[in-house]
């Protein structure tokens, strides 16, 4: 799960934030009404897998030059890049992720997907917007559609990405290295948001610092030598060796990296063996790997490896025998909010949408997210990552007098309030945008 889910409803329960009206919300109302939903409703009734997005990246190309955008299509892929210009002045990147997951939808909505597609991998399998991907790019076109209509209120250039394989942490890589910062304007600034289930409708989070964790998926294969499993003295059995693998990884938390900083290893998947009666010569494992540190990042990862290949050496396998370990292309880097840029912006939503708007609940794990690819130190680039509330107060109440739990992201259960949570996404970014491309 790549979401920084903050789903401890006890957090929230207290939280009375009533938007404020903003001076664009009558606007937003009437785009909602006559684009946005009908635009909504066709988004998550045809999600589409990671990598393959190209009806819902067409739809997006379409709408951004409706827009006035000009717009660049395939780029990292099934991504799409608009560029707004109007006059001299900074360059804003604003992002959405468009791309859904492969979860078969137990919602019961009206508009519930009943999508099945072939992955890239070419794996055929039932899609779900379990994560609210298609909040973000209705509000990537709500957001385009004001600031075309208020051009008396900013100068500069605001370059619309539209991402492709955030749940595979893969999109934002590939459209970077395809040319993003050097085919098209560079950003002076880059802001994105993402719904957040777990958080009421009307509020934000909007906190400096790290707001998402790095996420490294890595890939074990143990080879071993085959026997009967009558005659174990006879072979090198790989899963023994597997699970000694999988418990001394657990030193790496507790006993290589500081206690005052948090990492994950975690082991997703362990496959091995043929039959009862048969030792195999192969076990293959993934991992997931956490951290809010690049030091920590590279200590786990270091470690993961200096394990897997001496466990290998234990049970006596020759050097060209021994684990592999293999970093996945499913990975990226810390998430961090730019202090200064997190400075400015946070008063500003708070102007317009009031103080209890804004809210600060603690983080509930180390879900990560690839617009750390766009806000790279290398680039220079300060970044801006919000949240909006997608789920009702009062589903909070109701879980907390035992009724239904809220659904997590990445649930066949996951849904949002799809008015609130697209209008406020829509409003906040537009007065952002609007804030740093001041007239």
């Amino acid at each position: 799960m790549k979401i920084r889910f903050l789903a401890l409803a006890a957090a929230f329960l207290s939280s009375s934030a009533a938007v404020a009206a903003s001076p664009i919300s009558d606007a937003v109302k009437a785009d909602w009404d006559k684009i946005l939903q009908p635009l909504f409703i066709d988004f998550h009734k045809n999600p589409e897998l990671s990598y393959v997005e190209k009806r819902t990246a067409g739809i997006m190309a379409d709408q951004l030059r409706a827009a006035g955008a000009t717009v660049t299509e395939g780029v990292g892929g099934t991504g799409v890049v608009g560029i707004m210009k109007n006059g001299d002045g900074p360059v804003i990147l604003v992002r959405a992720d468009m791309d859904g997951l492969p979860v078969k939808e137990a919602t019961g909505l009206a508009y519930a997907s009943k999508a099945v597609q072939t992955g890239i991998d070419g794996v055929e399998a039932p899609v779900m917007h379990a994560c609210g991907h298609d909040v973000h790019i209705t509000s990537l076109v709500g957001t385009a559609r004001r600031l075309a209509a208020m051009k008396d209120r900013w100068k500069g250039t605001v370059v619309f990405v539209v991402q492709p394989a955030e749940e595979r942490i893969g999109g934002a890589r590939a459209m970077i290295e395809d040319g993003l910062y050097t085919r098209f304007p560079k950003p002076d600034y880059a802001l994105g948001f993402h719904v957040n289930a777990g958080a009421p409708t009307g509020t934000i989070i909007a906190d400096p610092g790290i707001a998402y964790s790095s996420s490294d998926s890595v890939d074990i294969i143990i080879h071993g030598v085959g026997t009967h499993g009558a005659y174990p003295h006879q072979g090198k059995d790989p899963i023994v060796m597997g699970a000694e693998i999988i418990m001394a990884l657990q030193t790496l938390v507790s006993r290589e990296i500081s206690p005052l900083q948090p990492g994950v290893v975690t082991v997703g998947s362990f496959r091995g063996g043929l039959k009862h009666n048969i030792i195999g010569d192969k076990a293959e494992m993934q991992l997931s790997v956490r951290s809010d540190d690049e030091a920590v990042r590279k200590t786990l990862l270091e470690g993961i490896k200096r394990i897997a290949v001496n466990v290998g050496r234990m049970n006596g396998m020759p050097e060209d025998r021994l684990p592999e370990v293999k970093l996945s292309t499913e990975s990226t880097p810390v998430t961090v909010n730019d202090a200064a840029l997190t400075a400015r912006l946070r008063p500003v939503l708070q102007q317009a949408f009031g103080a209890k708007a804004i809210i600060s609940p603690p983080r509930a794990g180390m879900g990560a997210e690839d617009f750390a690819y766009f806000i790279e130190r290398k680039h220079n680039v300060p970044g801006f990552y919000f949240a909006v509330g997608g789920t009702p107060q009062a589903a909070f109440d109701a879980a907390a007098s035992g009724g239904p739990p809220v659904a997590g992201h990445h649930s066949p259960l996951f849904k949002i309030d799809p008015e609130p949570s697209v209008r406020l996404g829509t409003e906040a970014m537009t007065v952002a945008v609007l804030d740093l491309l001041k007239s």
